[in-house]
């Protein structure tokens, strides 16, 4: 089969997908940490930045996070505009977007408390009654299905995954179909070239415009906000990347096989900038700006949460420090602080928009 078909199944299988039967479970005791498994700090930064967006909307309005895993990033996120915004949140839902039942039954565990209503939807559902207000997708995009490429010293071919007795295998297939060539010839990579020998393989991200259209449809006005790993197609597909980016994670742990114990790891590919930027533009997102996650963060103001940490009690020592640990965590370029963040919109009537607080320049202490 292609490996995006093998992917999508031991990613998103309901029984047996990691994420499908709600197997894989995220945090630092998990089997991977993110920003918000680090405790509320992301959130509470982030949480201006979406107040900007919405607070100029008209009516009702709603913070849609697509792919929520545990459901932490929500919780926080409705707790920290519930604080900082009453009377935006007066207005307001949350509406997780997430098709995988085993994650939406902890979820909905998690978020027992939410001080915002919520629901559960799909995109297909938003679209008949389209919202406004922000789309979040973080660390969602890396888990679509990627089509993997190999070279042959003259010209690409599709990597299929292959059951050999009882072991699989990846092995060159067909030449690409006309579709993806046309996106590799948009990168300016139409044939493999001398640099790029037999066996040199990457990927190729099929799936972002079908999402990025089914976003668009269910947002009558509003921002889509992508935070995930993306390089630029020169970094990218450079030669001497000759084994694309996808890798598998399980227990903390790091591998590039993904066809080790399926469905039991989580297998991501970074993006790249160009070809979700292009998606985007050809859905109807208009491109407002991007920014590694350190800078955008210092922009929202983490220089000066660490200040703050510095006027608490001596008594309260473990959890400042802790604080401060997953403070620098997000920032630190070799952690979370690597994560671009890209910001889209869809035009409706109404004032032209400020720039996003996330690309300006960060306040002075």
């Amino acid at each position: 089969m292609p490996f995006c078909t093998y992917m999508e199944w031991v990613l998103h299988d309901p029984q047996h997908g990691a994420y499908g039967s709600g197997r894989l479970r995220i945090g630092p005791q998990g089997d991977f940490a993110t920003a918000p498994s680090l405790g509320p700090e992301f959130a509470a930064l982030l949480a201006p930045q979406l107040a900007q967006w919405l607070d100029p909307l008209p009516g009702a309005l709603s913070l849609v996070e697509t792919g929520p895993g545990e459901g932490q990033l929500a919780g926080q996120l409705a707790a920290a505009l519930a604080s900082g915004w009453p009377e935006l949140c007066a207005r307001l839902e949350l509406v997780l977007v997430e098709p995988n039942p085993g994650m939406a039954d902890r979820q909905r565990s998690h978020l027992a408390g939410c001080p915002l209503p919520r629901r559960w939807v799909s995109f297909e559902q938003l679209a008949c009654r389209p919202v406004r207000g922000v789309v979040l997708a973080h660390e969602v995009l890396d888990a679509l299905a990627v089509e993997r490429i190999v070279s042959d010293g003259a010209q690409w071919r599709r990597q299929r995954v292959i059951l050999h007795g009882d072991r699989l295998r990846l092995e060159p297939g067909e030449p690409l179909d006309p579709s993806l060539l046309a996106l590799l010839e948009s990168l300016q990579l139409a044939t493999p070239g001398p640099h790029r020998p037999p066996g040199w393989c990457s990927e190729l991200h099929g799936e972002l415009s079908p999402w990025l259209e089914a976003c668009a449809a269910a947002v009558e006005q509003g921002q889509l906000l992508v935070i995930d790993y993306a390089h630029s197609a020169a970094r990218y597909y450079a030669p001497q990347r000759s084994n694309g980016t996808l890798m598998a994670y399980r227990a903390q742990q790091a591998s590039p096989d993904p066809l080790q114990a399926p469905g039991e790891w989580d297998l991501t590919a970074h993006l790249c900038l160009e070809t979700l930027q292009a998606a985007a533009l050809s859905s109807g997102w208009q491109f407002l700006g991007e920014r590694r996650q350190g800078e955008a963060l210092l922009a929202l103001g983490l220089a000066e949460r660490l200040h703050g940490l510095q006027q608490g009690s001596p008594t309260d020592l473990a959890a400042l420090l802790q604080r401060r640990e997953a403070l620098l965590r997000l920032v630190d370029p070799h952690a979370l602080g690597d994560f671009r963040w890209l910001a889209f919109s869809r035009p409706g009537a109404g004032a032209p928009l400020s720039p996003p607080l996330f690309l300006q320049d960060p306040p002075r202490l």
